[in-house]
């Protein structure tokens, strides 16, 4: 399963049991479009799922994934225990990535996933975000008689050193067009962006420069050094953007290249010469005593 996929089963689990009260109901022909009004509303007003997704630099060797996430008390109503299985599965990813989880409420929670360079940024991240949950939560999908959507997640991060200072390029590209709730008839009954509010943010020591490429591209929005990008469930969303970062490794160097530079000036500069003040000694000591 997909991060972002249980939301369109947990919706067709509210379809189906809405049918299936109107078959105890004695009523056993097709829901009548009523029902269909009723279930598009009852997401509409809950606002099902908030998933805040960030990575935060703090020089180009560390930084860390923070997943935000909380889920709407009409969704956990209807489909609770899938729900949280989801929720223990993320916990489960986090720890096998060596990161760690806050449980604020059974219902919301908070990942952080270090890393400690551009390469295993983009291995956490691409393995979190593409992985599956375990056999339990799959038969819980089979027994809903539903297909979770393929939702395609792939960052990179270009990244050139020099030496003090290294420049980064952070592609992410996201397809949720199949995020959507749809009837058998294949017409989309309710706009996916009301259900599921969907937010990538990146934040940088110096800020960052957003690069509008393509027609998926999604402009931000800046706070201070973070920059936030509201994600469009339902299509494809493009994400570009170049920033700078201080590289430690080059900047230790320069600091131990001038420690020594000045140590070596101070010796020579304010101190007798090594060789001088030793040729003095040998021959004070060569000398014949009276």
């Amino acid at each position: 399963m997909k991060p972002f996929g249980f939301v369109t089963l947990a919706a067709k689990k509210l379809m189906n049991r809405c049918f299936t009260i109107t078959k105890q109901a004695g009523r056993e022909k097709s829901p009548k479009p009523f029902v269909w009004l009723v279930v598009v509303v009852a997401l509409l007003l809950s606002g099902c799922v908030k998933y805040d997704v960030g990575v935060n630099f703090n020089n180009s060797n560390n930084g860390e994934i923070v997943q935000h996430i909380k889920l709407g008390e009409r969704l956990t109503s209807f489909s609770g225990d899938y729900v949280y299985e989801w929720l223990n599965s993320i916990e489960r990813r986090a720890r096998k990535l060596e990161g760690k989880t806050q449980r604020v409420s059974p219902e919301e929670i908070i990942v952080s996933i270090p890393f400690s360079n551009g390469e295993e940024l983009q291995t956490k991240f691409n393995n979190f975000f593409n992985s599956h949950v375990n056999q339990q939560a799959q038969t819980a999908d089979n027994e809903a008689n539903s297909e979770l959507p393929k939702i395609a997640s792939n960052i990179i991060l270009e990244q050139n050193n020099f030496i003090l200072v290294v420049k980064n390029r952070l592609i992410y590209d996201l397809d949720l067009r199949s995020l959507s709730i749809i009837a058998s008839k294949g017409n989309v009954l309710a706009n996916p962006g009301s259900i599921i509010d969907l937010q990538f943010s990146l934040k940088a020591p110096w800020g960052a420069e957003n690069i509008t490429v393509g027609e998926t591209a999604i402009a931000p929005e800046k706070n201070g050094n973070q920059l936030l990008w509201q994600l469009r469930p339902g299509e494809l969303n493009h994400i570009e953007t170049v920033f700078w970062l201080p590289s430690p490794l080059g900047i230790g160097t320069l600091l131990i290249t001038l420690f020594i530079a000045g140590g070596l000036y101070l010796r020579y500069s304010f101190m007798p010469d090594p060789q001088i003040q030793f040729s003095t000694k040998a021959a004070v000591t060569e000398q014949p005593q009276s």
